[in-house]
């Protein structure tokens, strides 16, 4: 086991032992490694930081040459948020598909065969699975990253991924406690409340946690978000009665306890992420995710700190933070001593075959199936940051690869409808959706596609919540590499 840095006293190696930063760059910086010997124990990564499996593996081999247990986080949902394929597009759809199965052993398998491909780039834990419960369907931020809006099918496929990803000796983290899936506001910008009676919250938002304490789960990461019912005061990240009483005393969680990205604006614009980090240690949490948009050793440096100086003045107990660090180094041991089940070749395309079941077509008007190369019209929402910009999606690429000429072009806004159709000319429109209900300038470019061109086809690549129409309407339940080759196969048969 790694030795620390002699002169690094106890309460700063636990300062540090209980930090997740990130980084810039695809390969481990010089201050990184430095503070992995001093005591750090997690890192975590994003899509600025892969380019492809083979450097991953040599970046996390990198890693553990300075701490053989280093903890080495990613978010990794697959489906539209994946950063293990983040330039290309998932191999693995996302949880509002899987819900829509509704075949939890499929979900184990995904899960499990994820896990296998993270484990083989030296990846032992994922903040994953999302077991909220998407009731609201305005959602700007969760959305398809649910498994669906019934609390008992979240329930049941959240223990199924937690099952499969640990199977592959990747620590799952089922987020976000206690459920964002009733939230309209996105966390990233501002702080959401849930105004629900603690009994909606026991018997909707908490069942799937419940079920994926009962299977195992290895972490869980709290949210940014108000819920009066539990905590009038404080976000579920910086509050003992959540994090503490519920979490830890009513549920009976022992596991790790991990806050979201303290950069978000929830946090960053209300508390600060220094007063914040304090006050969620203090809470109940064991590990501080930061990262996502501050990768710097300045900001690990004041964090360390700032929790060391809270210690020594008394606004945070030594013995809490002492007990945070060793939750983290609890949970690095097993990740180091367990054992991954053995690879299921038969899993290699499990994810295109989930893809495929996933598929829901309804056909308006009889529609044959695309013979000429078409005009993809894609209609392109801003993606949220939890999604990000850089991944691509659609079925473009696809019916291209199928359908050799095919023509596409990326619209938006009150004149998108109009634009299509002129840089259509007569070839055939497969307009691509995501979330249609949430966006009236969508429907009404739909409106105006389909007023002149009945023929045109509708695929919905988001939460299938506005009526179907088209002359063919598939609803793929996300946004993954394998939903648009999925939905491009059934367009363009061979």
């Amino acid at each position: 086991m790694t030795t620390f840095a002699s002169g690094t006293d106890t309460i700063t190696r636990d300062a540090l032992t209980v930090l997740q930063p990130g980084f810039t760059g695809t390969t481990a910086p010089d201050w990184l490694l430095r503070r992995l010997g001093e005591g750090l124990a997690s890192v975590g990564l994003f899509g600025r930081n892969i380019v492809s499996a083979e450097q991953l593996a040599a970046l996390t081999a990198q890693l553990r040459a300075e701490r053989d247990d280093v903890l080495v986080a990613i978010d990794e949902e697959a489906g539209d948020v994946t950063r293990l394929e983040v330039r290309t597009g998932s191999s693995f759809p996302g949880n509002h598909a899987l819900g829509a199965v509704d075949d939890p052993e499929l979900t184990r398998q995904v899960a499990l065969e994820l896990g296998r491909r993270l484990a083989a780039c030296g990846v032992n834990f994922d903040w994953a699975p999302s077991a909220d419960v998407n009731s609201d369907p305005a959602n700007p931020v969760i959305g398809v990253r649910s498994f669906g809006a019934d609390q008992d099918l979240v329930a049941r496929h959240t223990a199924a991924y937690v099952t499969g990803l640990q199977a592959a000796g990747v620590a799952a983290c089922t987020k976000h406690f206690p459920g964002h899936g009733d939230t309209a506001v996105d966390s990233h910008h501002a702080m959401p409340r849930i105004d629900v009676t603690a009994d909606v919250l026991h018997a909707r938002e908490l069942v799937p946690f419940r079920a994926a304490i009962a299977a195992g789960t290895r972490a869980v990461m709290s949210a940014h978000i108000l819920v009066p019912a539990l905590d009038p005061a404080r976000p579920a990240t910086l509050s003992r009665t959540i994090l503490t009483d519920l979490l830890r005393g009513e549920l009976g969680y022992d596991g790790l306890i991990v806050t979201d990205g303290m950069e978000m604006q929830a946090i960053s614009a209300t508390y600060g992420i220094e007063h914040g980090s304090v006050l969620a240690i203090a809470a109940g949490a064991d590990a501080i995710c930061v990262g996502g948009g501050l990768s710097d050793e300045g900001t690990v440096r004041r964090l360390r700190d700032a929790l060391v100086a809270a210690v020594r003045s008394g606004e945070l107990p030594e013995e809490r933070l002492a007990d945070a660090a060793q939750r983290v180094r609890s949970l690095a041991r097993w990740t180091a001593t367990t054992r991954p089940a053995p690879v299921d070749p038969a899993l290699a395309d499990i994810g295109l075959v989930a893809a495929r079941r996933a598929l829901h077509v309804t056909r308006v008007d009889s529609a044959a199936p695309l013979t000429a190369p078409p005009f993809v019209a894609s209609l392109a929402p801003v993606a949220n940051i939890a999604v990000g910009t850089e991944t691509p999606w659609g079925v473009a690429a696809e019916l291209t690869r199928l359908l050799p000429g095919t023509e596409t072009g990326t619209f938006a806004g009150e004149d998108a409808g109009h634009a299509a159709l002129v840089a259509a000319g007569d070839r055939r429109i497969v307009a691509v959706v995501r979330d249609e209900h949430r966006h009236p300038w969508m429907s009404r470019a739909l409106d105006v596609l389909l007023e002149a061109r009945p023929d045109t086809i509708v695929v919905e690549m988001g939460v299938p919540q506005a009526p179907p129409r088209g002359a063919l309407h598939i609803a793929t339940h996300g946004a993954a590499r394998v939903c648009g080759q999925a939905a491009a196969e059934l367009l363009a048969p061979r």
